[in-house]
């Protein structure tokens, strides 16, 4: 029987996984880019002016560059807990040009890289104006600690932007490893539906929490081409009921013909659901040192 303990992520795992694949991430997150491209679409919805970002999972660093070259004038924090993805965050500052370069330096921009976690961030209280995150948050053990992380560090009245994986994410693997390994462990992640989502956005202290789900079909040739693409991206399993050591060829061949029923047009799909989320939060009320927050009643019009 499996219970909930068995979909921890490892996170030692998950870090490592994600350190190794920071060359080839880029030529790989094909969806990683489009999603990227529709939540910058939705900032010229927004109308906002921080002076910090936090950008939360930076991965390779081209959104914390999309974001700075859009608010010029705001200071931009990469923050990611695998090491190797800042050295090349660094890496893509420097491939973007002179110009690049030459503005932010003028501009009085430091490029501020942060190793650490999502969940325990290093940051003082009310010091960020807005929050970004794409597809990070479902590498956290604790949506609820990663959220109420999110409101402390930022200020009232500043965004919090992100989106992440709900649960029809690679189902097609997830039915295929589990019939071919009789459920004998953890193949994929477990990942949270849109309106849990938002519920604990509620109780992290959040106003006006906006959720929407956007699904995705990549299509490929063979389960090793899917399997080779989460790889290339640090996507491996890194949940705590995952088997350990190598499963050999008659798990694979088992795989295969399991993912096979899925196969349309002569190609085999893998589906992402996409969660879209922002919400603000509000304006601290004035209390008086007790504690108590005091009521402010209006006139009434005559």
């Amino acid at each position: 029987m499996m219970t909930d303990d068995i979909y921890r992520i490892d996170k030692a795992r998950a870090r490592t996984s994600f350190g190794r694949a920071a060359e080839t991430y880029d030529a790989a997150a094909i969806l990683q880019k489009q999603v990227r491209e529709e939540m910058l679409s939705r900032l010229d919805l927004v109308k906002i002016n921080p002076q910090f970002i936090l950008d939360a999972g930076c991965g390779t660093g081209l959104a914390s560059h999309a974001l700075q070259k859009r608010y010029a004038k705001s200071q931009v924090v990469s923050l990611d807990f695998a090491h190797q993805m800042l050295q090349k965050t660094r890496k893509t500052s420097s491939s973007l040009g002179l110009g690049y370069q030459i503005k932010s330096l003028l501009g009085g921009k430091k490029q501020s890289l942060l190793c650490a976690d999502i969940e325990a961030l290093p940051l003082a209280d009310s010091s960020v104006g807005f929050i970004w995150s794409n597809l990070a948050i479902q590498w956290c053990n604790d949506l609820d600690a990663a959220l109420q992380e999110f409101h402390r560090v930022l200020q009232p009245e500043g965004l919090l932007m992100f989106s992440t994986f709900g649960p029809d994410t690679l189902r097609e693997l997830r039915t295929a490893s589990d019939a071919a390994a009789n459920n004998s462990h953890t193949s994929v992640s477990r990942f949270i539906d849109m309106h849990d989502i938002g519920d604990a956005l509620v109780r992290a202290g959040f106003s006006a929490p906006v959720l929407d789900v956007e699904r995705f079909t990549l299509t490929y040739d063979d389960v090793k081409s899917v399997m080779r693409d989460l790889k290339s991206i640090g996507a491996h399993n890194a949940t705590d009921g995952r088997a350990r050591g190598l499963l050999g060829r008659s798990y694979f061949s088992r795989l295969e013909a399991q993912y096979e029923q899925f196969r349309q047009g002569g190609k085999l799909p893998a589906t992402f659901e996409v969660v879209y989320a922002h919400a603000w939060r509000a304006k601290d009320n004035p209390k008086f040192e007790d504690g108590v927050a005091p009521i402010t009643f209006k006139p009434r019009q005559k």
